[in-house]
């Protein structure tokens, strides 16, 4: 029905008088101009969303992150915007509503809009972490700088090591040992209190069992093509990105709230400190004209 009103709308603009037309034009410009996005692949785009009347109307879709970036937008609909919101989307997309992995959101003042990642995924702010290095899914003690757990066990029993805000639908964490700059992962988790995704499948862990009911991974068979395993996480990057839910890509997303460089002197088995990442939030502006 809305598409119908559309088309009678449009076929009623076409019987106006090309004075009206050239008067009054339909369209007007959207600027986004957003710093810290990434390429999404051949899979998935970004799609810009305007809120209108509490209905979100799209500004259309673009791969590239080379900003800034011009739409054309109707102009009664764009004029009558409060918000701004940006989705990532399937590249074929049946669905004419949003996705539930919005990544930017910001209200409009006057003719522009301030966007960021914080209310729309989590703010990262107050994040912090702790890890171990061990391998608990063997019976070998000789190879426990080669696992990380994101754990606590410094008052004498483990507990939760990640105090990570609450990720808004269609986001997860994921964790990350960087050996000589390649990126593994540990497995993805949406909470920090319990074992994350792939602790029964891993084909990095042991065979003895699947380790705590935390998030974390032991890199100890089937190592990837260039690798060794048993490894050595000392001298290696961890950390903790935010990722989208669905991911097509096997390395870390633009938001990494949490990082460390493990000490080389590392002792495995002892609490070792996370630091805020190199990105916990993308920014931008949104201009109509």
């Amino acid at each position: 029905m809305f598409l119908a009103v559309v088309a009678m709308g449009m076929f009623a603009t076409s019987c106006s008088s090309d004075d009206d037309n050239s008067s009054n034009p339909t369209n007007s410009e959207l600027i986004l101009n957003l710093s810290g996005l990434e390429a999404l692949g051949n899979d998935f785009v970004y799609e810009g969303w305007i809120i209108v009347d509490g209905a979100p109307v799209s500004t259309g879709t673009f791969s590239s992150v080379a900003f800034p970036q011009t739409f054309s937008v109707d102009t009664e609909q764009l004029n009558s915007a409060t918000t701004f919101v940006l989705s990532i989307e399937p590249a074929v997309d049946p669905d004419p509503a949003p996705a539930a992995t919005k990544i930017l959101a910001g209200d409009f003042s006057g003719n522009s809009a301030s966007v960021d990642s914080n209310g729309i995924v989590a703010n990262f702010s107050a994040s912090t972490g702790t890890y171990i290095l061990a391998t608990p899914t063997d019976t070998d003690d000789t190879n426990e700088e080669s696992g990380v757990w994101f754990l606590d066990n410094s008052s004498g029993s483990p507990v939760t090591g990640l105090d990570l805000p609450t990720l808004t639908d269609g986001w997860v964490y994921e964790g990350w040992a960087v050996i000589n700059g390649t990126p593994i992962s540990t497995g993805t988790f949406t909470d920090p209190s319990a074992a994350d995704a792939n602790a029964a499948t891993s084909m990095f862990k042991g065979d003895a069992n699947n380790g705590p009911n935390y998030p974390g991974e032991d890199y100890l068979q089937n190592a990837p093509a260039g690798m060794i395993f048993p490894t050595d996480l000392r001298g290696q990057t961890i950390a903790i990105s935010v990722e989208p839910s669905p991911d097509n890509s096997t390395m870390p997303f633009t938001l990494k709230p949490l990082a460390h460089m493990v000490p080389t002197d590392a002792m495995t088995h002892t609490a070792l400190s996370l630091g805020t990442g190199p990105v916990t939030v993308i920014t931008g502006s949104v201009t109509r004209n």
